[in-house]
């Protein structure tokens, strides 16, 4: 989900609050009474076709994102990766204010569960793709990523207190089975297999994690906070291991491609699929993360690649039929 950086993968639930009806963003400190925290419901919220058409809206951000990703190959990782997240958060809290939505300064535990998002959701998994490229073809960090939907299935009610449901976990087996299908299978060594699990627990994470706080901050709120967040982290890594002469010796092509993904794949993307988990629960959006491969692959096309295999076209049937389990009707 926060986005492809090599080609051939995929990838940022309460009672709805009106815009502004949520505290501002305040300094740590300078309150001075605050009121005790009742535990936030992170039931799914009605609306389940908004929530289908935004985690779909989401997905394909991600996975038409690859042939952008690939364009950074040769810029500076790190720091280009700190100026796309810094450049996500500075527009989200811009649209955030135009539009009347307050940011919440996050309280106690939350810290812990939104440095969890950055750390793992997006800054150790673009570190796996980085590194796993080195040992594993790009297919197989996408089967990884193409397995998040039954985990999802499995944990995600459990966080939001409810029970998994056979019939969801079946509609994610297939949705992977799909997506796996579109991906391909692609050589790896040990080292490649070990990113691979990265790839896949991190990519899992990013979701997971954001359930206990979407309740009180809502898709906007864990946004802000997870991208202000990746950024300062990348940017310590890149001054680190780059220098900060790195950023100068970015392309105008590095900086087109790392707008793009600032702005869709990442600001765009990540409240899409966080109002879709909002609204539909962790476990049915899970079954969204199979359009990112369809969607990669269709984006190849369209920009003069080859049409797809045979078996990719069976795996977006495949991935067709586990989503049509998945939101059947009665099964919502």
């Amino acid at each position: 989900m926060p986005g492809l950086r090599v080609p051939g993968t995929t990838e940022a639930p309460g009672t709805t609050e009106p815009p502004g009806t949520t505290e501002p963003l305040e300094a740590p400190g300078t309150r001075t009474t605050e009121a005790a925290e009742a535990p936030a419901s992170t039931a799914p919220h009605r609306g389940p076709a908004i929530g289908v058409a935004a985690g779909s809206a989401a997905m394909v951000c991600v996975g038409g994102s690859v042939a952008v990703s690939s364009v950074l190959a040769g810029a500076p990782a790190y720091t280009a990766e700190a100026v796309r997240y810094g450049a996500a958060c500075l527009l989200l809290v811009a649209l955030s204010r135009l539009t009347g939505r307050r940011i919440t300064w996050p309280r106690k535990t939350e810290w812990l569960w939104l440095s969890g998002i950055a750390v793992t959701g997006l800054v150790v998994f673009n570190l796996a793709l980085v590194e796993g490229s080195r040992h594993a073809e790009p297919a197989v960090l996408g089967v990884a990523v193409a397995c998040v939907p039954a985990v999802l299935a499995l944990i995600g009610p459990l966080l939001e207190g409810t029970r998994p449901r056979t019939a969801a976990v079946a509609a994610a087996l297939v949705v992977t089975a799909g997506a796996g299908l579109v991906q391909g299978l692609g050589r790896t060594d040990a080292i490649g297999v070990a990113w691979a699990v990265a790839v896949f627990g991190c990519e899992a994470a990013f979701t997971l994690l954001a359930i206990p706080v979407l309740g009180r901050h809502g898709p906007w709120g864990v946004s802000v906070h997870a991208t202000w967040l990746a950024t300062v982290m990348f940017a310590v890594l890149g001054l680190v291991h780059e220098g900060p002469a790195a950023i100068t010796t970015m392309t105008r092509a590095d900086w087109l491609a790392v707008g793009y993904l600032a702005v869709a794949v990442t600001a765009a993307a990540f409240v899409l699929w966080y109002s879709s988990v909002r609204r539909l629960g962790a476990s049915r959006a899970g079954l969204l993360t199979g359009i990112a491969p369809v969607a990669a692959a269709v984006s190849g096309v369209l920009l003069g690649g080859p049409a797809p295999r045979p078996l990719v076209w069976a795996g977006i049937a495949v991935v067709a039929v586990g989503l049509a389990l998945g939101f059947r009707k009665g099964k919502t």
